[in-house]
């Protein structure tokens, strides 16, 4: 009996979905065994991926780590076991740069099982959908609105890992995609914005908000009337579906900026990757291709409370309407999602920023001194920085 050993995020989404597939396989392989284990949302941010590849044999990741686990040499390019016609139809049919986001060093290190940015949400018995906000002002002023009235919120989550998040979002939002020049974080001016919209939002919304990621907000709204909106937080279509929760929450395309369209949110969502430890690749590798697959993700990767990857997933009429329009409603905002950057260094970049922003918030930290900082644990990064590229 071979057995291969997997680690993925403990939420329905990032979990559920996985042992079903991983039965569905091994009813195919019977000599196959696969078993999924659990580490927290924080830990898929921030848990040392090369550390959890000496562990794993199978690995959900964030893009961002790609370039630290290639320069390590923790995992395997995937174009090495999996046929280009297969890898080609994964690139059609990926949301966004949701494919792309694992392709690095002219090598595609993860299959984009799971597609994700910031979106929008609210309480469609809360608000109507044409009161629903559609640019920032009117964000702002639905915000004042509720709290003048003292019985509900627009909040966005602030815990210390979604404060970069929400940074990054806001800049690409505003024009200026951060963290991707060779002198500064970003400019002076979009920052000033950026960081000015975090200080309103974190006023305006409800107060543990600064200790709420994403799917403590969704909670929250579907379970209590205090909060109507959210405008940035990573989209869960789980909380679409009806009877997951005791509210229902629809989801939205983020607030323009000047050009009328919702771009900027910073991309997330989640790759299967292969470590370069697995001691059987070409059996890791036909799995992964068997979870990433059309048939899969439409089907019983969906079925058990994933959010597919695949771009078909996302067009399909079934997986829409069992999840009240979730994928169309916001795929605009994902087609137009920022990636982040991923060159070796880069995650003690983003593990800064959390921190220096969620200070910012909390501390009520000079916004001048905020970006000085920003910009500091940036440049160290780059003077760091590997000889790798950062290619697509």
């Amino acid at each position: 009996m071979i057995e291969l050993r997997g680690s993925t995020w403990d939420h329905t989404r990032g979990y559920d979905p996985l042992p079903v597939t991983a039965d569905a396989y091994s009813a195919a392989h019977p000599d196959v065994r696969i078993v999924w284990e659990k580490r927290t949302l924080r830990d898929f941010a921030e848990m040392p991926l090369p550390q959890l590849t000496l562990r794993y044999d199978l690995i959900v990741l964030d893009h961002p780590w790609i370039g630290g686990c290639v320069a390590a040499g923790s995992l395997l390019p995937l174009d090495d076991y999996l046929s280009a016609d297969f890898l080609s139809d994964q690139a059609r049919n990926s949301v966004g740069k949701s494919h792309t986001s694992y392709n690095y060093d002219r090598h595609q290190w993860a299959l984009a099982i799971d597609a994700a940015s910031q979106v929008s949400a609210y309480r469609p018995d809360l608000l109507a959908s044409d009161e629903v906000p559609q640019t920032w002002d009117q964000v702002i002023a639905l915000a004042q609105r509720l709290k003048r009235q003292g019985h509900a919120h627009v909040s966005t989550p602030l815990m210390h890992v979604d404060c970069f998040p929400c940074f990054f979002s806001l800049c690409a939002n505003a024009g200026e995609q951060a963290f991707t020049s060779e002198g500064v974080a970003v400019s002076r001016p979009v920052g000033r914005h950026a960081l000015g919209m975090m200080r309103t939002l974190a006023e305006v919304g409800h107060p543990a908000a600064l200790h709420w990621n994403p799917p403590q907000i969704l909670d929250q709204m579907s379970t209590t009337d205090e909060i109507v909106y959210c405008p940035l937080l990573f989209g869960y279509s789980n909380y679409a579906r009806p009877g997951y929760r005791r509210h229902l929450i629809r989801f939205t395309n983020i607030p323009v900026d000047g050009t009328g369209a919702p771009r900027g949110a910073i991309l997330g969502g989640a790759g299967l990757a292969i470590s370069a430890r697995c001691p059987h690749p070409d059996i890791a590798a036909d799995y992964a291709a068997f979870v990433a697959s059309a048939e899969v993700q439409c089907g019983m990767y969906f079925d058990s409370g994933g959010q597919p990857g695949y771009r078909g997933a996302w067009l399909d009429a079934r997986t829409n309407a069992e999840a009240n329009n979730f994928f169309t409603d916001t795929l605009a905002t994902l087609d137009l999602a920022a990636m982040r950057p991923r060159h070796d260094g880069w995650i003690a970049v983003q593990d800064g920023a959390c921190q220096i922003l969620h200070q910012f918030l909390t501390e009520n930290t000079h916004p001048e001194r905020t970006l000085d900082a920003l910009d500091d644990a940036y440049r160290q990064s780059l003077a760091a920085r590997s000889s790798q590229p950062d290619l697509a």
